[in-house]
């Protein structure tokens, strides 16, 4: 078990200090008196460093809220699902985003969902921020270190929200009584904004090796965030510069030799299988990772991870052997079997990946590219249970003489799964159900074979395909895979490489709406055999400004996202 650092000390607490700051927007007219008693404002919150930290802390945990969500399945739409890159595969006819036209509507739950959650934190930054300017600082390094981590998580709700709708309010103070008269600020200055207080984060934030924790910011994470900024706004100069801070001045290296923790389960382990064997993220010898996300079973609110139940395919319920036997007798577990695999988990299949992600993007180097091992994706599954002819064969559905659920068979059932999601035989909760689809392994919101292909793209905005090719290459050869040509670098050929690299880990939706590749890509590659390419519409390539914000916002027009107007 690790260590509780400092970030998981004050979680708790931290987390408390969220929901007393968002009860700021529930109180009536009655409670908002001169000097308020009952929540959380600039006035009452901040009278010294430690109650900075503490409204600092609960910044973290707010974002770590979209890193491991409560409610998962909101969690992987943007990081995958209705993308290019995955569907729904426990019901790919009805489930989550297996229609775009139904469900990005200005009154669709996700739309709304999305602008309050990073809303929340534009606001709680505001008011941590403000907390920090009113006290008196006897250390100015101390005040701007936590400037400096209020104002990233501005920036990085701010690039939320620019880059699914668009032109959004832009708030800079505090919102401390019912506003009705919020107006859309043009997107160029939204990045303005982030770019400023990107650049003071990158500053100011220490860098890698002397954060006072594992999972703070360092000012690596900030030029990283600083170049996809710069990025959106076709600044590939600045782009490629704010990359080579992160990867030249930091100490940053990508990981080449296996490190850490080695379990050996599948027999074709490797170092890209290391990176996310669960206690290798924080190691200081782990010098790829630059921002960790910090989830620990043994800390009150100290999060978890259901990758496992969104990323895997359901083993368990794919019902019995060809010979009429249970297929998964699973494990033992106080005194019977459980059903489940403790090196699977329990995971419900909610991002089946598209053919795109699970075969095509590999094909050229299927043999070769680390990536593609079976410990990395798993590909081969095997009945299990000694009392059927078929214990130890491989699935194969030509066994059967039929079934009654084809469609589930490799939309549910069995699919290539993500190993990189799971934390094998290293569960802590639910152990009846090898930890209910969800384990308490850290995870990347940054690394550095991310960082080389933003440089990439920056590279190739410049016309230099050379120096985007180099970039590329030093991620596949890491994983041995075949370099790419200079002349067969192109915006698709980087983002196959991400899909490749950065699968679960990236956020696609944003990726793909920076872009301006999110329609043709979900059109040509989400294969959802229910709805393929799930219905998206051309006006999709932005999300609608919910209509409670626009009814609600009286005082001004809040204008609504082309194609959405009633």
């Amino acid at each position: 078990m690790k260590k509780k650092n400092l970030l998981q000390k004050y979680i708790s607490a931290g987390t408390l200090l969220v929901f007393l700051l968002l009860g700021i927007y529930a109180c009536d007219e009655g409670v908002l008196e001169e000097t308020p008693l009952d929540f959380i404002s600039t006035s009452n919150a901040f009278n010294s460093a430690d109650d900075v930290e503490m409204g600092v802390v609960g910044l973290y945990s707010l974002a770590r809220d979209w890193y491991s969500a409560v409610n998962e399945k909101y969690m992987f739409v943007y990081v995958a699902l209705g993308t290019d890159e995955a569907y729904f595969g426990e019901d790919p006819a009805g489930g989550y985003m297996s229609n775009w036209d139904t469900e990005i509507t200005p009154t669709g739950s996700l739309p709304k969902t999305y602008w309050t959650k990073a809303f929340d934190l534009v606001y709680q930054a505001n008011t941590v921020i403000a907390g920090i300017e009113s006290i008196e600082w006897n250390n100015e390094d101390k005040k701007n270190l936590y400037l400096a981590e209020a104002r990233f998580f501005r920036a990085f709700s701010y690039r939320i929200l620019v880059t699914m709708y668009g032109d959004v309010p832009l708030i800079t103070e505090p919102v401390t009584s019912a506003k009705t008269d919020f107006v859309r600020d043009a997107a160029s200055n939204i990045h303005a904004l982030m770019e400023e207080d990107l650049a003071f984060a990158a500053e100011k934030l220490p860098v890698r090796g002397q954060e006072a924790s594992a999972g703070r910011l360092t000012q690596g994470a900030a030029w990283q965030m600083l170049s996809e900024t710069y990025l959106a706004d076709n600044k590939y100069q600045d782009a490629a510069d704010a990359a080579s801070h992160v990867i030249n001045d930091y100490g940053y290296g990508l990981m080449t030799e296996r490190f850490g923790s080695q379990p050996n389960l599948f027999g074709t382990e490797n170092v890209y299988f290391d990176l996310f064997t669960k206690e290798n993220h924080n190691l200081s010898s782990n010098t790829e990772a630059i921002w960790v996300i910090q989830n620990d079973p043994d800390v009150t609110g100290g999060g978890f991870y259901a990758g496992e139940r969104g990323f895997g395919c359901a083993y368990y319920r794919m019902g019995n052997t060809p010979d009429g036997y249970k297929a998964f007798r699973g494990d033992l577990y106080d005194n019977s079997y459980t059903g489940y695999s403790d090196t699977l988990g329990r995971p419900v299949a909610w991002g089946r990946p598209t053919n795109y992600t699970a075969y095509d993007i590999w094909r050229s180097d299927w043999d070769n590219d680390y990536r593609n091992s079976e410990a990395c994706v798993k590909r081969h599954f095997y009945f299990d249970n000694p009392s059927s002819a078929y214990d130890g064969m491989e699935i194969d559905w030509s066994l059967y003489e039929s079934r009654s659920s084809a469609f589930k068979d490799t939309n549910q059932y069995i699919y290539p799964y993500f190993m990189k999601v799971a934390a094998p035989n290293d569960h802590y909760t639910d152990l009846s159900r090898a930890g209910g689809g969800v384990n308490h392994k850290d995870l990347y919101a940054m690394r550095l074979a991310e960082t080389y292909l933003l440089r990439a793209e920056a590279y190739l905005g410049l016309g230099d395909k050379g120096l985007a090719a180099a970039d590329i290459n030093t991620v596949r050869e890491r994983s041995n895979a075949t370099p790419v040509l200079a002349a067969d670098v192109s915006i698709d050929y980087i983002l196959d490489e991400r899909a490749r690299e950065l699968f679960t880990e990236e956020w696609r939706m944003l990726t793909l709406m920076r872009l301006g590749k999110l329609v043709e890509r979900v059109r040509t590659y989400n294969n959802n055999p229910g709805n393929p390419g799930a219905s998206i519409q051309d006006y999709h390539s932005l999300w609608p400004i919910p209509q409670t914000e626009i009814d609600l916002n009286t005082g001004a027009v809040l204008e609504q996202n082309p194609g959405y107007e009633e």
